[in-house]
């Protein structure tokens, strides 16, 4: 059980990810999660360093904005950086990453998935069998259901620690 949440990277922040080594290995489409990944919970811009990433990452791979968060919040960012979305993806279910499969028609394999939370993003990444990438919340501030999560993550953290399989702030490629 342990395994499948452990990411396949995992990077203090986004801009730390090694894209060029992604684009070797195949990955052809990014899937971004939003709050705490590339833009705090409740901000409504983007700052200008994520923009300019995403900006360039757009040379290289499909980019969609890939959360659960509504529709309204998804879409005005997605316009504001000019990138498709994905809203109520209802991570950790397997549903709308096959549904991006299909639309774009890669394989599993062609696909990475970045995110801040174990338990949504890398959890339903895993389940969905493509490349996981968890990053370090931009900020604290947070809804309810996320701070439940993290209550639960911090305890998965501490058995995964024990049994050798990641350790909280010990980033890895």
């Amino acid at each position: 059980m342990m395994e499948r949440l452990r990411p396949d990277i995992y990077k203090n922040k986004i801009s730390d990810i090694d894209f060029e080594h992604l684009k070797k290995n195949g990955i052809k489409v990014l899937l971004i999660d939003m709050d705490n990944t590339i833009l705090k919970y409740k901000e409504k811009n983007i700052d200008e360093e994520a923009k300019c990433m995403i900006e360039n990452l757009k040379k290289d791979f499909q980019i969609l904005l890939f959360s659960n968060a509504s529709k309204r919040r998804v879409k005005q960012m997605s316009e504001t950086i000019s990138i498709p979305y994905v809203s109520l993806a209802f991570k950790p279910c397997k549903r709308k990453f096959f549904k991006v499969f299909k639309e774009y028609k890669v394989e599993p394999c062609e696909v990475a998935i970045i995110g801040d939370q174990l338990l949504t993003d890398v959890k339903g990444g895993n389940k969905a069998g493509i490349t996981t990438i968890l990053v370090s919340p931009l900020s604290e501030d947070e809804n309810f259901f996320t701070r439940v999560n993290r209550r639960r993550e911090k305890k998965i953290f501490k058995k995964m620690g024990a049994k050798g399989l990641f350790f909280k702030e010990r980033y890895y490629e």
